[in-house]
């Protein structure tokens, strides 16, 4: 069904979710209040569990102020012509130098 790899990130996830519930010094049952689900649900969050629902995740780094780190995940990658567009929108004008003493 999951790689191991898959696996171990799954549960890697899990353990950060709680070591950032702990960090802000919720408890289960107030973490699961905030974010709407039962405990049995947040355990399986806690452990890995590939069933949760990617909702209750967003809800969970919503609750942590981590939302915008989902924002990441599979961004577009910029093409040469944007990069470049950025470039010369942020660069400003530059002027050419004089050099001295060619009167």
């Amino acid at each position: 069904m999951f790689s191991q790899e898959q696996e171990e990130a799954m549960v890697q996830l899990g353990k950060r979710l709680k070591a950032s519930r702990l960090e802000r010094d919720d408890t289960q049952k107030e973490f699961v209040i905030r974010i709407g689900v039962s405990i049995p649900t947040l355990q399986k969050m806690e452990q890995g569990n590939p069933a949760v629902a990617l909702g209750t995740w967003v809800k969970a780094l919503d609750v942590l102020s981590k939302l915008d780190e989902l924002d990441k995940l599979l961004t577009p990658r910029e093409s040469l012509a944007q990069r470049y567009a950025v470039y010369q929108k942020t660069k400003g004008r530059q002027r050419a130098s004089k050099k001295r003493g060619d009167l």
